[in-house]
């Protein structure tokens, strides 16, 4: 198959690099508290932005995921082990960073029978334990479909549950790998079940081959298991050896498209080229509840 020609980048997706004190402080604290970050591992393009301003998405159960989705930087091979005193140092640096909303993901685990859900939920609670004001997000994996694993996580109250479907659903089985398009929306209906009052979150990648109608039909499936929150980015090719980028999708379709998902009834809507689902997270959440307060104002009810 001959191999698509790479795109060029256009200007509205230049990265402002600010590698100040905050950054390089945050950095090295990660490296003193052997900690791993999203930013980093996904070589995510907001790093400049967020660590400047004192924040990050901490990962979880290791650097080495189960999983080789064709989009994903992070690491892929076989943990050799599991680190019991990772969520007290996560909570530690939560605290030194004075967070008042924390961000915690994680790699595939597929070799545990849990899928690591007693570790997110045992970094929930030690970062209650230490910052009891602090809004605790959860981005968890599938878990392949092991509900009593995504029961553990629930049971531990995260302020926001969070799980992407990535992509829409004719381009999932080529996008990720092992994760299923129906089985993640599954899992965020089976999470509302549970625990009703909790928002929950989703993400989709776009450029990577998907239709306009395809989007829209992602957002109504999202939206029928009660999905709260929606972030829409760009994908960004991390390597040669990834999925290649299909189109760049300029800031005005991003901009119509979180016109239809508000539309639809999402309490909030981030769209746009550099947005990833823990983007701006405290302010997406003050976003929905603000929305949410004012929809039961509305409605009349209690």
């Amino acid at each position: 198959m001959k191999q698509r020609e790479k795109l060029q980048k256009p200007d509205w997706l230049r990265i402002k690099l600010a590698t100040d004190g905050n950054f390089a402080e945050i950095k090295e604290m990660m490296r003193g508290k052997t900690l791993h970050s999203v930013c980093e591992e996904a070589r995510c393009p907001n790093i400049y932005e967020c660590w400047a301003n004192r924040t990050a998405t901490f990962m979880i159960l290791g650097d080495i995921c189960t999983r080789a989705c064709r989009f994903c930087a992070v690491k892929t091979g076989l943990p050799t082990e599991l680190d019991l005193q990772e969520p007290d140092r996560v909570a530690e640096a939560a605290e030194q960073m004075g967070l008042q909303h924390c961000v915690v993901t994680s790699v595939a685990r597929d070799d545990l029978a849990d899928g690591g859900a007693s570790i997110f939920a045992a970094t929930i609670r030690a970062i209650r334990k230490r910052m009891p004001f602090c809004r605790v997000e959860v981005l968890i994996p599938d878990f392949m479909g092991n509900w009593d694993a995504l029961q553990t996580v629930m049971d531990a109250n995260p302020d926001i549950l969070n799980h992407n479907i990535e992509t829409v659903e004719r381009l999932s089985n080529r996008v990720r790998a092992k994760a299923k398009y129906r089985r993640s929306l599954e899992l965020l209906k089976r999470a509302k079940e549970m625990k009703p009052k909790i928002p929950t979150k989703s993400s989709i990648m776009l450029g990577v081959g998907e239709e306009y109608e395809e989007i829209l039909q992602a957002m109504d499936d999202l939206r029928a298991v009660d999905v709260n929150i929606l972030t829409l980015g760009q994908y960004l090719q991390p390597t040669p050896n990834h999925l290649q980028i299909v189109r760049y999708v300029h800031p005005d379709e991003f901009a119509k498209l979180k016109e239809e998902g508000q539309k639809r009834g999402f309490r909030h809507v981030e769209s746009g080229p550099l947005v990833r689902s823990s983007y701006h997270a405290h302010e997406q959440t003050d976003s929905a509840i603000a929305a949410d307060k004012m929809a039961v104002a509305g409605s009349g009810k209690e």
